[in-house]
């Protein structure tokens, strides 16, 4: 099944959000919050998720949108892809 991770601006930094758990993740920085949903979607995609990451600038448009296909602990297989 497809997991969707989410960078989006918030009112006190910025949030990391989706289907991987009920309460969004927050950080002061919009890099480091980056970072961490990149790292978390690394993971999913290496317990065999498949995963896209969608990450917002802080006026809400897109700033990127990436494939993490599904590499079951693979590491020469561990690439994002630009979706």
């Amino acid at each position: 099944m497809l997991c969707s991770v989410f960078v989006e601006p918030s009112q006190d930094g910025w949030i990391v959000r989706g289907d991987f758990t009920e309460s969004p993740l927050a950080f002061t920085t919009g890099a480091r919050a980056e970072q961490a949903a990149r790292e978390l979607s690394h993971r999913l995609a290496e317990a065999g998720e498949p995963v896209v990451l969608d990450i917002r600038l802080r006026n809400g448009s897109r700033a990127g949108r990436f494939l993490f296909p599904p590499y079951g602990g693979a590491p020469a297989a561990a690439m994002a892809l630009r979706a």
